[in-house]
C-alpha cells in the first residue's frame, strides 16, 4: 500500500509541478496579488512540486522530500484562503471546489506525512 502511495504522490506532484511549466499564467492568476513576481513564484513553485515528486521515491532522500512537500503545502495554503476569500476573481471554477481546496491541503499533508516522513 506504501509503495502504491508514493508512486501516486510523486506522479500528483511531478504532474502539477510539470503544468506550472505548461500553463504558467493560469497558475500566476490565482497568486494573491499581495506577492511579488507571480510568474517566477509559479516557476519555483513548479520545480519545489517536481523536485519533491521526485525526491520521494528514493528512500535516502524521501524524508527530506516528504517534509519539503510538506512545508511546500503549508507555503501555498494562502493561495487557497484567497481563493476562498475572492470566488468573483475566478468565474470559471465552480464554488464548491474552491471550499473542497482548503480541507484537502490538510489530507495532503497527512498523506505525505504518513508515506514519506
Amino acid at each position: 500500500m506504501q509503495t502504491i502511495s508514493l508512486y501516486t504522490i510523486a506522479a500528483l506532484f511531478v504532474g502539477a509541478g510539470i503544468g506550472h511549466f505548461l500553463r504558467p499564467d493560469v497558475f500566476a492568476q490565482i497568486v494573491p496579488p499581495y506577492f511579488p513576481c507571480p510568474h517566477l513564484l509559479v516557476y519555483l513553485s513548479g520545480v519545489a512540486e517536481v523536485a519533491g515528486g521526485i525526491g520521494v521515491l528514493n528512500a535516502s532522500t524521501r524524508p527530506y522530500a516528504g517534509w519539503g512537500l510538506i512545508l511546500f503545502l503549508c507555503v501555498v495554503f494562502p493561495v487557497h484562503i484567497y481563493m476562498l476569500r475572492s470566488p468573483g476573481d475566478f468565474p470559471n471554477i465552480p464554488l464548491w471546489t474552491l471550499y473542497v481546496r482548503v480541507p484537502l491541503q490538510f489530507v495532503l499533508v497527512a498523506w505525505v506525512y504518513w508515506t514519506a516522513c
